[in-house]
């Protein structure tokens, strides 16, 4: 009986070690895949990801979409660049990046990212048309609870808008700059939607900390994941920026900035008037991080209505789209337009002051808001995460 148990044990541990032997060794693929704009939406796109540590170089390939599945035969392969980030935990990650460049507007295509032998798996997107019909989605504040909580509001709105061409992040994607970890559950709440759906972000004040002098330092997470437009002031253009996306024009201004440093409220000011004066756009659409009209009894943006706000009325802003105050409302302080805006999309919650300039609001509910664009219309609707409209209304041009 012992002989039989010792011959049965030596069997066991021959094939466990053959097994061992066999399985297969584990490879790290490009992850944190992002699409985001720095150039035209119509005939470009950039993607961003983070590589294998082994990576040294920067590939992309696409090919037009045409359900065939042997992609590679006509994907054209693109040079990208790789940019290190120093991870505050300690360590280092190598960030790259890719602009895919003279594509067909209206077209759907097909890429992958790589170091030409380790490659991404297979995804889409779809570039600007001229006159088309579109939604994008717009979230406030995710900042905590990144992958159980936040997640479920992402998920949500690309569940009911699978086909918006991008989603706007009112700021405080997470809550404390420069953590990584926080970054990684951001990923992972939103999982495959940014590899289809480009961000437009703009950056709260948790993605801002002060150095060792004192000064407001930017997440340096921010500069490689999101490969934006520089066509912002000198200095400001990793968040300030305007994207012209059909015939609706969006601006992302740093109000952390505005609030805290008064030479980068000037600039923004003299910025934002030049690019709403130029702008051809039917539709201009402003993005901030903090609201012009704040919802709580303790909070005064001052700075924001007495500079920024009559610029906005002069030019005729349709939407302010903002986050911060952890509630939801709604209301144009007595004016047609602009409609300002404000929402949160993660699980912190703030007390909304009901008395003040709102005419809709909210507290102590998640939501997304899904935007069309259809020629002359613009229709707002924002959900509860079962998906029940919460609020809507719609502008027109004529």
């Amino acid at each position: 009986m012992k002989l039989t148990t010792l011959f049965i044990t030596f069997g066991l541990c021959c094939s466990l070690s053959m097994a061992a032997a066999q399985r297969p060794e584990i490879v790290n693929y490009p992850d944190r895949i992002m699409l985001t704009w720095s150039d035209d939406p119509a005939v470009t796109q950039s993607v961003s990801w983070r590589s294998p540590q082994h990576s040294t170089k920067a590939l992309g390939q696409i090919v037009e979409e045409n359900s065939h599945p042997e992609l590679e035969e006509k994907a054209q392969t693109v040079e990208g660049q790789q940019l290190n980030l120093v991870l505050a935990e300690g360590g280092k990650d190598t960030y790259q990046h890719v602009t895919f460049r003279g594509l067909k507007p209206a077209t759907t295509y097909v890429y992958r990212v790589g170091d030409g032998s380790t490659w991404s798996s297979w995804n889409q997107f779809r570039t600007a048309g001229a006159k088309e019909d579109f939604s994008f989605i717009y979230l406030g504040d995710a900042q905590n609870d990144l992958r159980s909580r936040w997640s479920r509001t992402i998920r949500k709105a690309f569940q009911q808008e699978p086909d918006a061409r991008f989603i706007v992040h009112a700021g405080d994607l997470i809550n404390r700059s420069n953590t990584d970890s926080e970054w990684r559950e951001w990923y992972e709440g939103s999982g495959f939607i940014h590899q289809m759906i480009p961000a437009v972000p703009t950056p709260g004040n948790h993605e801002y900390k002060r150095d060792s002098l004192g000064q407001l330092v930017l997440d340096p997470h921010w500069k490689v994941q999101f490969q934006l437009p520089k066509n912002g002031p000198q200095h400001l253009q990793d968040a300030v920026y305007f994207l012209d996306y059909q015939d609706v024009r969006l601006i992302s201004l740093n109000s952390q900035l505005i609030m805290l440093d008064s030479s980068a409220a000037l600039e923004q000011e003299k910025w934002l008037e030049k690019v709403l004066a130029n702008s051809s756009k039917k539709w201009n659409i402003v993005i901030m991080h903090h609201p012009v009209y704040s919802t709580a009894k303790n909070r005064d943006n001052t700075i924001l209505r007495e500079r920024f706000k009559p610029v906005f009325e002069k030019y005729g802003v349709d939407l302010v789209l903002q986050g911060h105050d952890h509630t939801y409302a709604r209301g144009a302080a007595g004016r047609e337009r602009p409609v300002y805006l404000l929402s949160v999309a993660g699980p912190k919650m703030y007390q909304s002051d009901s008395e003040r300039w709102m005419d809709v609001s909210a507290q102590n509910t998640q939501l997304y808001q899904v935007i069309r664009m259809t020629g002359d219309r613009l229709y707002f609707k924002s959900y509860k995460l079962n998906g029940e409209l919460f609020d809507s209304f719609e502008l027109s041009k004529k």
